[in-house]
Formats: C-alpha cells, sequence, structure tokens
C-alpha cells in the first residue's frame, strides 16, 4: 500500500466532514476533526495539532471537540510529564453510533406499533402506518439475527490471548 498525499488525506477528511453535517447536522468543523483523528498519525493529537493539520482556529476546535466529546466519539489522554491534553478517536465510537441510531429505529418502530392500536381495523387509516410498521418489524427481525458487534468480537479476541 502507498502512502497517500496530505491533499488525499485532507479530502477524504472533507468528505467525512460533509457526510456528518449531511446526515447528521453537526458543524463542519466537527465532521472535520473527527475525519483527521480517525486517519493522522499518530493517533493522539494535541489541540494544536489538529489546528495545524484543517485549518481550524482554536475558538472553534474547543466548541467542536467538546460537542464530540459528549457524543462519544473521543476522549482526551495526557503524557506524563507535559500539560498538553490529547484526542483520540475511542475505539469503540462508530459502533456507539450505529447502536443509538439502531435504539433510535427500535423506538420509532414502537410509535409504529401504538399507531396500528389507534388506527385500528381501518383500512384507510392504518394501511399508510401498517407499511411503515411492516419495515419495523423486518429492521427489529434483521438485528435480532444480526452477529455480536465488533466490541464482543473483540473483546473475546483479547480474552483468549
Amino acid at each position: 500500500m502507498t502512502e497517500s498525499s496530505n491533499e488525499d488525506v485532507l479530502e477524504w477528511v472533507e468528505r467525512i466532514a460533509k457526510y456528518c453535517a449531511d446526515q447528521d447536522g453537526v458543524p463542519l468543523i466537527a465532521g472535520r476533526v473527527l475525519g483527521w483523528l480517525m486517519i493522522c498519525d499518530p493517533p493522539e493529537q494535541s489541540t494544536e495539532e489538529i489546528a495545524a493539520a484543517i485549518g481550524a482556529s482554536r475558538a472553534s476546535l474547543s466548541t467542536n471537540l467538546r460537542l464530540l466529546s459528549s457524543v462519544g466519539f473521543l476522549h482526551q489522554l495526557t503524557k506524563p510529564g507535559s500539560r498538553t491534553v490529547y484526542y483520540r478517536v475511542d475505539d469503540d465510537a462508530w459502533e456507539k453510533v450505529v447502536q443509538r441510531q439502531i435504539a433510535s429505529l427500535a423506538s420509532l418502530g414502537q410509535i409504529m406499533r401504538d399507531g396500528m392500536t389507534l388506527a385500528g381495523p381501518s383500512a384507510t387509516r392504518g394501511a399508510r402506518i401498517g407499511a411503515a410498521h411492516e419495515v419495523f418489524l423486518w429492521m427489529e427481525q434483521v438485528f435480532a439475527d444480526a452477529p455480536p458487534p465488533p466490541s464482543a468480537a473483540r473483546s473475546t479476541k483479547e480474552r483468549r490471548l
């Protein structure tokens, strides 16, 4: 595998930022921070290093680092003898995000079940809710049959070593 150019890396970071902004409504700068911390080397970066890499001000970084930390994407660490705080993407961050989205969809599925009860036997009222309800029943089955998440597999592997 060849080493990517810095321009290619920053283009990829921007793609992550745009995705996060479009799909989740987060500020572009938060997406850039996330993208950078996913691909940078070393994986721990100080505010100064992040700012230099993505061209952001320290003030905007502070707000967005707090945002990303509060939703479980990042954690902070320090190094012995240094007062500098470093940020790193949590290894299970994406799994947590996906699990939150699944839980959110399951909650919407429950609302659809409640709607089926409210609509009663009326074909007119119940058809639209019923179609949505079928999708959520399907989704529940898919996730019920899904293998365990990656963190469970990693955990099992680590216990064997």
